[in-house]
């Protein structure tokens, strides 16, 4: 498996940077409605220090959001609008099913399900060592710049 886009090239696509940008690299796309990106948590996270300490644990809402940038990369390659914002509007049937720690990696596989009045829908999950950490429904909405 390699990677379809490194670092560099998704600061190219997406407008976050260090140390919100949570997608390390892109190693499966189609460009269309599929996606696969990775995301290593480090023990040196911003997040924890205070989440918790001397319990480090990955916060869910970190974890939707690395799969809203994830997703973020498949619209704006599907839409053809690289460096522009998709605004995430919304997050349905959210599941956190394991903890996510230092030193776990994140397989973030997204699926885009459908476009309608200007808003994409897609579903996602977030895996560990095969496992499922997290999984939602998530909506874009087309943003500025």
């Amino acid at each position: 498996m390699g990677t379809v886009y490194e670092a560099k090239d998704i600061l190219n696509i997406l407008p976050h940077r260090h140390p919100f940008l949570l997608v390390d690299r892109i190693v499966e796309c189609n460009d269309k409605d599929w996606i696969v990106g990775i995301k290593s948590v480090a023990a040196n996270e911003p997040c924890f220090q205070g989440h918790f300490p001397g319990l480090p644990v990955f916060p869910g809402v970190l974890q939707l959001e690395a799969m809203a940038q994830t997703a973020g990369i498949l619209l704006n390659k599907l839409l053809g609008s690289e460096g522009k914002v998709a605004f995430y509007l919304g997050v349905d049937k959210a599941k956190f099913r394991r903890t996510v720690v230092p030193g776990d990696q994140l397989r973030i596989e997204i699926r885009f399900l459908k476009m309608r009045l200007g808003m994409a829908r897609v579903s996602g999950r977030a895996l560990v060592d095969g496992e499922v950490a997290c999984e939602a429904e998530m909506l874009f909405g087309g943003g500025g710049r």
